[in-house]
């Protein structure tokens, strides 16, 4: 007999400020830390425009044993609505160290910084002038990240970068100094493990025309063994008809540069091993980047409603959320590997924010014990807010 369960939700931020993590939960990407007393997350005063150079958000803590009180740790220079500011919980001391990114005010140089709670500073920046880039993704076991360059991103998709930062590759079109680094956590050493360069070269037989179309990477997704990293180049975006969305993986060291010629949607999510979670047509589907197929799909339209909504895969293994829309109103999906289990909320309203810049995305994130999602929506105030979504 299948085991039926339902989702009670508690929205636990309230305004006149907005809150927010800003990611989907990918690759473990946790708002909680290790104990779960506290979350992580954003808090500023608008909506209403991208952020610019001295816009900093708060950077705060949430008391989840406390009423959810808050408490202001810190200030990023490095964040926009849609994706915050990349926090991530260091995994190998995640109770009391998280990344996020930053810029500096003087320069708009960004970097990564290291902050600690029990110290109640930054532990670490991680700076490189030649190439200011901030963190897109951490090891899933720690030890490394990677790094984009936000300013490029800003240029050529402004949703996805950090308006008015510093960029070193303004002029040219795939150069072979920007790409995706990959940072040593300890030492800080970082190296360049694919260039824009080397995407072109990829990308000359399988896209024509790649030669006038600049590109920036998005997705940088790291599989829960770290032994491959999943992303997107891609290029044109203002010109749908001229779009260059091109899906790659590659290994940490850089080797196996692979275009993967199967396209599951732009928020895809690692499952275990070499399988990754994304969707084709109707369907939610699983996708075998060594074999380059679809090898199986879960549920159907009757249990997402939308299957290429942000998806999230539990830190046991053993769910999956969905979110759904926007347009109409998010609903969340909760799915039970084992059995095909499910269970939806209602719908939340993202109002105006459903599309552009400035797009409240559904974004579910896991805790660490796999029975609850943060998840952000517009509150009745109009204010940006966090809900948590509870297995019952």
């Amino acid at each position: 007999m299948t085991d039926l369960f339902d989702l009670a939700v508690e929205q636990i931020t309230h305004g006149p400020k907005h809150h927010f993590f800003g990611y989907i939960g990918q690759s473990q990407t946790i708002p909680w830390n290790r104990s779960g007393r506290y979350i992580v997350a954003l808090r500023n005063d608008f909506q209403d425009h991208m952020p610019g150079p001295g816009e900093a958000a708060d950077v705060i803590l949430i008391d989840v044993k406390n009423d959810y009180a808050i408490r202001v740790v810190d200030q990023s220079h490095g964040w926009n609505p849609q994706q915050g500011t990349m926090f991530y919980w260091n995994p190998d001391s995640p109770e009391t160290q998280f990344f996020f990114n930053e810029r500096d005010p003087e320069t708009q140089r960004v970097f990564t910084v290291l902050f600690d709670i029990s110290k109640d500073e930054r532990i670490r920046e991680y700076r490189y002038e030649d190439t200011p880039f901030g963190n897109s993704g951490v090891a899933q076991n720690g030890g490394y990240f990677l790094g984009l360059n936000y300013a490029r991103m800003a240029r050529l998709r402004l949703v996805t970068g950090y308006l008015g930062a510093a960029d070193w590759t303004e002029d040219v079109a795939h150069p072979e100094d920007d790409g995706i680094f990959k940072v040593d956590v300890r030492t800080g050493a970082k190296d360049l493990i694919a260039s824009f360069a080397q995407l072109r070269d990829a990308l000359r037989d399988y896209h024509p025309g790649v030669e006038n179309k600049p590109m920036f990477i998005n997705h940088t997704l790291w599989n829960r063994d770290d032994d491959r990293i999943y992303f997107y180049a891609r290029g044109n975006f203002n010109k749908r008809a001229e779009r260059l969305n091109v899906p790659f993986t590659v290994n940490p060291d850089g080797s196996d540069l692979t275009i993967q010629k199967v396209f599951i949607g732009g928020h895809p999510e690692w499952l275990e091993g070499h399988e990754i979670l994304g969707h084709n047509a109707d369907d939610l589907v699983v996708y075998d980047t060594d074999q380059q197929r679809i090898v199986r799909a879960l549920g159907d339209r009757s249990v997402f409603p939308d299957p290429g909504g942000d998806n999230a895969f539990s830190p046991d293994g053993q769910w999956i959320v969905n979110g759904s829309g926007p347009k109409g109103g998010t609903v969340y999906a909760m799915y039970r590997m084992g059995d095909g289990a499910w269970a939806r909320t209602e719908r939340y309203d993202q109002r105006e924010w459903i599309s552009g810049d400035l797009r409240s995305d559904p974004a579910p994130c896991w805790n660490r014990t796999s029975d609850q999602v943060l998840f952000p929506s517009i509150s009745s105030d109009g204010t940006r807010q966090l809900f948590v979504m509870t297995r019952r």
